[in-house]
């Protein structure tokens, strides 16, 4: 390990109000490893920070059980048979040693420096025995984690940007981000060029609800999450999809990542874990009903939403089963519910929310609480492994990032994830060729005994009631234009 002292700074930008986090994140969007964490502008507790990233020093890809690891200050490769997690941890240790780093500013930011990425669905693959019958058809890994020794972040409730890096590695100046934020961007267009296509029918879907409802009747699962795949051809630039998105759905979990394949596009309301101090939370949203523009209307939705006793049956096995993933890195008798069944409305539905916190066992790391809960019980099932068993044989496709988590380590110990619902990946499969792309949508939710197949189905196309119409209207707009 080095021994040598590194030093952090925060330096507070002049950079007017009105200024949002995208308008900076569009002058790097195009550039493979820039990675954006977005509130979206919501006004939620949750979303008071927006984080961007760019140029990392290290990146670790992970695909089955080998991960890739490139080290900018030898621009070399080097393959590994470690845990990815454990590789991560390892290698933010090194290059940036918290004990070894001088920060004496007081400043409540989260990140600053450190470990940002994705964890797919499939990661879990690597730390659980599980079946995997269908055939990897993306290019997207199961985790691609980036070690950033700078970032820009904004301070929605001030206003504030600040940049911060470690002055041993490269950073860009006060100045060069003052000249992109005097610069125009040119826009790009994004335009569907095909229809949204589901990778099954109603009917398919009711015939895998009735082999859920057997496995249920047999003791299998007390709930089994399913979810289907709706997938396009799209020509254009993943950025200006993305900006339609976010000021549609305000969603204060959603995200940016462009990898050298593949753009991941995340519009998530859900927080899976996060670290603060040894304090650890979760919020896991189960039960959903849909938004409607008249308020008489809206309002009986919210009220059939918290009466529904099976939407409370179907939150509150989560909870349990989170509650038991917490436990296995958390102090004993730490783990607490202090919000069960809450009601939170975003622009296309209105969801049950309870909120899991625990302490932070003094030997265990963030992201070991990370592995011990991956991937997160509100998209699996329970019992879980026993779930998971069961999408897989069900699910005609994989889900990569899909159901995975978005998130961040920060090199003082301090972690926060999404879980990836509402989430899109952009891929050029290898089929395609000029400048044809293929973009992946799911929606899904969770199955119990007394679930009905058609709701459970239109309940499904709520969730993305504000995703795959954007885009195809974007498209329209598009021809249009």
């Amino acid at each position: 390990m080095n021994n040598h002292t590194y030093s952090l700074t925060v330096s507070p930008l002049n950079i007017s109000s009105g200024y949002s986090m995208a308008d900076m994140f569009v002058h790097f969007a195009d550039k493979p490893w820039a990675m954006l964490l977005d509130s979206a502008d919501s006004k939620r507790q949750d979303g008071r920070f927006d984080i961007m990233v760019a140029n990392p020093i290290t990146t670790i890809t992970t695909i089955g059980s080998i991960s890739n690891v490139w080290q900018q200050k030898t621009n070399q490769s080097q393959e590994s048979l470690l845990n990815p997690l454990s590789l991560v941890q390892s290698l933010l240790e090194q290059t940036m040693p918290s004990d070894q780093v001088e920060f004496t500013q007081d400043t409540k930011l989260p990140f600053m420096a450190g470990a940002l990425g994705l964890f797919g669905y499939d990661l879990g693959k690597c730390f659980e025995k599980l079946p995997n019958k269908n055939v990897d058809e993306y290019s997207t890994p199961d985790m691609a984690v980036g070690i950033y020794a700078w970032s820009i972040i904004k301070d929605n409730l001030n206003q504030q940007f600040y940049l911060c890096y470690l002055d041993q590695y490269p950073y860009p100046s006060i100045e060069d981000i003052q000249q992109l934020v005097d610069s125009d961007n040119t826009a790009h267009s994004f335009s569907l060029t095909t229809e949204w296509q589901a990778n099954m029918s109603q009917d398919q879907y009711t015939q895998k609800l009735s082999c859920i409802s057997s496995y249920l009747q047999a003791g299998d699962c007390y709930q089994i999450n399913l979810a289907q795949r709706f997938s396009a051809n799209y020509t254009g630039d993943e950025w200006q999809a993305y900006q339609q998105l976010r000021v549609a759905n305000h969603a204060p979990f959603s995200a940016f990542i462009r990898l050298a394949d593949s753009v991941v596009m995340s519009i998530s309301p859900e927080r899976f874990l996060s670290v603060n101090g040894q304090m650890v939370q979760t919020k896991p949203i189960k039960g959903t009903r849909p938004r409607s523009n008249n308020a008489e209307e809206d309002q009986q939705q919210i009220e059939s939403l918290l009466s529904a006793e099976k939407d409370r049956a179907e939150n509150l096995m989560i909870v349990d089963l989170l509650r038991n993933d917490l436990s296995k890195h958390c102090q004993p008798g730490s783990v607490n519910v202090p919000e069960l069944f809450k009601l939170e409305s975003f622009a296309a539905v209105h969801h049950l929310v309870s909120t899991v916190t625990g302490k932070l066992n003094t030997t265990s790391s963030p992201l070991d609480l990370l592995q011990g809960a991956f991937p997160g019980g509100s998209i699996t099932g329970a019992p879980k492994i026993r779930a998971m068993q069961i999408i897989n044989e069900l699910e005609p496709n994989n889900r990569n990032i899909y159901c995975g988590s978005i998130g961040y380590l920060g090199l003082f110990g301090d972690m926060d994830t999404n879980i990836c619902i509402r989430t899109l990946l952009c891929e050029k499969s290898q089929e395609q060729l000029n400048d044809q792309q293929t973009i992946h949508c799911w929606a899904g939710g969770g199955i119990v005994l007394d679930s009905i197949a058609k709701d459970e189905y239109q309940e499904s196309l709520d969730k993305v009631s504000k995703i795959l119409p954007i885009l195809s209207q974007c498209s329209t707009l598009s021809k249009l234009g």
